[in-house]
């Protein structure tokens, strides 16, 4: 390596014939008066996720009875039951940016700031979000540590909108800079293992630090005393997860390549995607290919059918359709929760060190509204789940008496995740606290 550093920066060279790189941490030259040191510690990764559902609850529904650590799961909440002591519901809270329907909250919740509105469509507006999604502000934090930055799935096909990048995407750079969520699962497996699974996993059990020794050595020459600690402390972190796949702890190993999942009679395979794209997000997670990452389950405003439990029509227009009590949009966010649980437990699965991925991760789950009925915006659906690598308890409900902002639930999750981040959102969104009842 020769030459100005870049703010992301890696160390190459060969390995066995076989291109290899090494990257590296964020210095503390590479950034401007107010920036902080993203390189990672410890040999067991930190990881921050988001899990998202569009169009909402049935509140009466979903908050769950009792709180604290005394609390039972709610009816629709029931699919959850397996991973009871992983997750935090937190309730009685709401969006403080704006009051637009579907709009507010995506933005709200994603980010903690008003929407940015483009224009007008029909009846309504088309917007986008006004800064980054809570998992690109993670993205940020572990800049240079694995292969992706972030990584985007979603599951229900997207149907169309005129609307704006809000209701496409969940995943936001920043205004009209989405990262599109990969839906079929053919072709995020060969965008992850583009080398097989082995080959990489076979490479990654020889020292990829042997190859790049003498870069090391230069480099080190180049650092001042803090950042050549930090480098150690990169180097160290690497070396470990070397030594892990060596002596067979973990669990990054291949997985059949899963097919595309075409409909059958029209009907979308909603269960077998979703597991399909589960156990491929953890995978690339047992194998620290991210360790920012995003699920789009269905989108804003949500267009899916939900047949396996009576939906004939898009869940948006059944939220608006339906008789009360609407026991078809009751099924379907039961069953949605259901398939939260499935990814949650494919993680749970996944041994990792002395634990497993759920352990080590911090996942936002969420939606863009609370009653898909009226668009309201409080008593907002949120859940922590993870352990985030002992930072979170799990296993507690918290419930606001006094409409909380949605923000500092959003806040503990990063932190939850190491982001530690001072604040997040702006405007009504903004918060600088977060929920300690949560964390352990």
């Amino acid at each position: 390596m020769s030459g100005p550093m870049k703010r992301r920066a890696f160390l190459r060279g060969l390995l066995g014939g076989a291109s290899v790189s090494v990257p590296l941490p964020v210095f503390e030259f590479m950034l401007g008066v107010n920036g902080d040191a993203f390189a990672g510690g410890g040999s067991l990764p930190d990881r921050f996720g988001l899990w998202f559902w569009g169009n909402g609850v049935r509140p009466e529904q979903w908050v769950p009875s009792g709180t604290g650590t005394s609390w039972s799961l709610s009816a629709e909440m029931a699919g959850l039951a397996g991973v009871h002591s992983y997750i935090s519901p937190v309730t009685g809270c709401e969006i403080k940016t704006a009051t637009h329907p579907h709009h507010s909250g995506m933005t709200g919740i994603m980010t903690g700031m008003p929407y940015y509105q483009l224009g007008t469509t029909r009846d309504t507006i088309v917007s986008t979000f006004a800064g980054q999604s809570a998992d690109q502000i993670a993205a940020d934090w572990y800049t240079g540590l694995t292969p992706f930055r972030s990584l985007e799935a979603g599951v229900t096909w997207f149907r169309g909108t005129d609307e704006g990048t809000t209701f496409e995407h969940l995943s936001h750079n920043g205004p009209n800079s989405p990262n599109p969520s990969e839906y079929d699962p053919q072709t995020f497996y060969e965008r992850l293992f583009a080398t097989p699974v082995d080959a990489q996993i076979d490479l990654a059990r020889q020292s990829v630090l042997d190859a790049v020794v003498d870069q090391i050595g230069g480099l080190q020459t180049r650092l001042g005393a803090s950042d050549r600690a930090r480098l150690d402390q990169h180097l160290e972190s690497i070396r470990s997860l070397e030594q892990r796949l060596a002596s067979g702890i973990g669990s990054c190993g291949a997985v059949d390549p899963p097919g595309s999942y075409p409909d059958v009679d029209g009907n979308e395979q909603i269960a077998e995607k979703n597991l399909a794209m589960s156990q491929l997000m953890a995978l690339a997670l047992a194998c620290d290919l991210t360790r920012a990452f995003s699920i789009q389950f269905s989108t804003c405003g949500s267009g899916a059918i939900f047949w396996p439990v009576g939906g004939t029509y898009s869940q948006h227009s059944m939220c608006h359709e339906e008789a009360s009590p609407q026991p078809v949009v009751h099924a379907s966010v039961t069953y949605t929760m259901e398939q939260l649980g499935v990814f949650l437990e494919t993680l749970r699965d996944t041994p990792e060190g002395d634990g497993n991925l759920l352990d080590r991760c911090s996942i936002l789950c969420t939606s863009e509204l609370s009653d898909g009925q009226i668009h309201s915006n409080d008593e907002y659906p949120i859940i922590i789940a993870g352990r985030g690598n002992g930072r979170l308890r799990g296993g507690y409900h918290y419930r606001s008496s006094s409409d909380l902002n949605t923000s500092h639930a959003v806040l503990t999750a990063l932190r939850g995740g190491g982001v530690d981040v001072g604040s997040f959102g702006s405007d009504g969104g903004y918060v600088s606290s977060v929920i300690g009842e949560l964390l352990s």
